[in-house]
């Protein structure tokens, strides 16, 4: 894995600009950055990244079926008890989920280690799925990368293939984002785009035009009924909304599903490494009311996570992560080694909820700047990558994405 200086495609801002990426820069820094891209072989995205997004996503399903059945893991991913029939059914009657995107660490050495999981609302799908593959293109037919290179990049025709598999042909589907921001519209037609070339009616509205019928069924700013509903808006969100009480008899099918926000939690993260510890792919993890006086040296972890955390103590003291379950873009993240905090976010947004520990993988360095692998899940396998990069130790809103592509 290498980042390479590469001149920039001419027109590119105006490409952009046409087809309605209009946040390619951002907080007046370069959100979407072609000065380098990371090369990758083969081997590496195959065996390192796709294969093991594949099988942590499948690892993923396994953890729904125990969590919905424990009210104590229910109680530590915060999943509100009024909900928890909703999520609990959405897993049994095999509600279908569309796609999620995988945070992992990769150095183009040793194994992909999971950071986190995006599974309800991932962003960045346009600039992985079509910008980078038009810039792939661009570059191939102007010399710059030489004839053979390719690109981890099947994101858009996975899409399109999976809409098609699990919707009957002309089916409507609404899509939905809070109004004016650009960044979700674009992942919202993104989803739209794939969803008409599989031969499916794709209807957006406003998350605030959104309304409920006096039957209680969910109506769009024509007042046409939602039977099937993408929702850039997170059930974490969702669940603490007064339309909430609807969602059960509204006959509305959510994408993505109820059960994803048992996935899109970090809570996640120890329940991984408790049904799999040692896993290549994971870290060691714990809930951090169930080690902080171990860590702290104050007394002994909870009993029933004593050995394990015995096994991961050294790593632990020596590096971890503390997040809390619910959080994005990096808020209210802190990295401590030795004790020490090293580096902290300052959005400090998410700062309420319990935390998990998480020991410290540190990004490989390029430049100055730490690049984070997205590896992107649709249906139930790896189809494609975006790579984002961060000056800082913790990726944050203003990261940059930068395209790769596979060495001839």
């Amino acid at each position: 894995m290498k980042k390479i200086d590469l001149p920039e495609r001419p027109n590119w801002r105006e490409h952009a600009q046409e087809v309605g990426f209009t946040f390619a820069d951002m907080h007046g820094e370069p959100y979407w950055d072609e000065t380098s891209a990371y090369a990758l072989s083969l081997e590496q995205i195959e065996a390192d990244i796709e294969d093991p997004a594949t099988e942590l996503h499948a690892m993923c399903r396994e953890a729904v079926a125990q969590i919905i059945t424990s009210e104590s893991l229910m109680d530590r991913l915060a999943i509100p008890e009024a909900h928890r029939d909703l999520v609990v059914q959405s897993w049994h009657q095999g509600d279908p989920e569309i796609y999620g995107r995988f945070d992992l660490a990769y150095d183009g050495k040793g194994p992909a280690k999971l950071l986190e999981y995006n599974a309800d609302t991932p962003t960045s799908l346009y600039e992985s799925a079509a910008f980078q593959w038009q810039w792939l293109e661009d570059q191939l037919a102007a010399g710059v990368l030489a004839k053979g290179c390719d690109q981890f990049n099947g994101i858009h025709e996975a899409l399109v293939a999976r809409f098609a598999a699990v919707f009957a042909a002309d089916t409507d589907l609404h899509f939905t984002a809070s109004a004016g921001n650009v960044e979700d519209y674009a992942t919202v037609e993104a989803m739209a785009w794939a969803a008409r070339e599989a031969g499916l009616g794709a209807h957006y509205c406003d998350l605030e035009k959104i309304a409920v019928s006096k039957d209680g069924q969910f109506l769009d700013d024509e007042d046409r009924v939602i039977g099937v509903l993408f929702k850039l808006y997170p059930w974490e969100d969702l669940f603490r909304d007064d339309y909430a009480k609807h969602i059960a008899t509204s006959g509305c099918l959510f994408l993505e599903p109820a059960w994803k926000a048992v996935l899109s939690n970090k809570g996640l993260l120890p329940v991984l490494w408790q049904m799999f510890e040692g896993h290549p792919n994971l870290l060691p993890a714990f809930f951090e009311q169930d080690i902080s006086d171990r860590l702290a040296g104050r007394g002994a972890a909870a009993p029933d996570v004593a050995a394990a955390f015995g096994r991961a103590e050294a790593q632990l003291v020596a590096g971890h992560v503390r997040k809390p379950i619910l959080s994005r873009e990096g808020a209210s993240v802190s990295i401590f080694k030795q004790g020490e905090v090293i580096e902290a976010a300052q959005n400090n947004d998410y700062a309420e909820h319990p935390r998990i520990i998480q020991a410290y993988q540190p990004l490989p360095q390029f430049d100055g700047f730490r690049p984070v692998i997205g590896a992107w899940i649709v249906g139930d396998t790896c189809a494609g990558i975006g790579i984002r990069e961060d000056r800082s130790r913790i990726t944050q809103d203003l990261s940059r994405f930068k395209p790769h592509f596979i060495t001839a």
